[in-house]
């Protein structure tokens, strides 16, 4: 059998992280089989072990690939606003947003049970969590110090925004019905000039 050129590879990779958030939006990672990922790459079983041992390296992967996406769009803010406020409000309303992707709300919900029981998922959300407070927790910062917002721990804050987040995506999983994001996002935009300056 030939060898693979490594950028192919690394597409063959993704077209099963893809195929997974899929087979994720409809049934959610737990009840997904490899087969089903493998149906809807269009690939064999082989195929798919030939990237992943086990099904949980590709939840893995797609926690890796969801934070890689919420990376990117975290760095656009940064480079897109000077304004700590607005930086804040544009990352409340990009998480928001997350809320409406049913395959990512489904495997976020996933991750947060394996947080219990798997140490390596719970390391990767943990990193991937710590260096978006960082991120925050900076924005925050700079809007203090510049008059911006009032003076407020700034990663109590930071905190606070990502369980915020967090938990009404797992709220939404739990009852789709209980609340609008709209108004969640109106509320936010309430919250946050509660806390300006001046």
């Amino acid at each position: 059998m030939p060898k693979l050129r490594p950028e192919t590879r690394v597409e063959r990779r993704q077209l099963l992280i893809d195929a997974a958030w899929r087979c994720a939006a409809i049934r959610g990672f737990r009840d997904l089989t490899v087969d089903d990922v493998c149906a809807e790459a269009g690939v064999s079983k082989g195929a798919f072990y030939g990237y992943f041992e086990h099904k949980q390296d590709l939840l893995l992967a797609l926690l890796d690939d969801d934070s890689r996406a919420l990376d990117g769009e975290l760095d656009a803010i940064t480079a897109s606003s000077s304004s700590g406020v607005e930086r804040v409000r544009r990352f409340a309303r990009a998480m928001l947003v997350r809320g409406d992707d049913s395959a990512r709300v489904q495997v976020r919900a996933d991750l947060w049970a394996d947080l219990l029981t798997e140490q390596l998922v719970r390391e990767r959300l943990a990193v991937a969590t710590q260096r978006r407070r960082e991120l925050v927790r900076g924005w925050i910062e700079e809007a203090v110090a510049s008059g911006e917002l009032v003076a407020i721990p700034a990663n109590a804050l930071a905190s606070i925004l990502l369980a915020l987040t967090d938990g009404l995506m797992l709220h939404g999983a739990l009852d789709p019905s209980g609340f609008r994001w709209q108004n969640i996002r109106r509320a936010i935009d309430v919250m946050l000039g509660g806390i300006a300056a001046g």
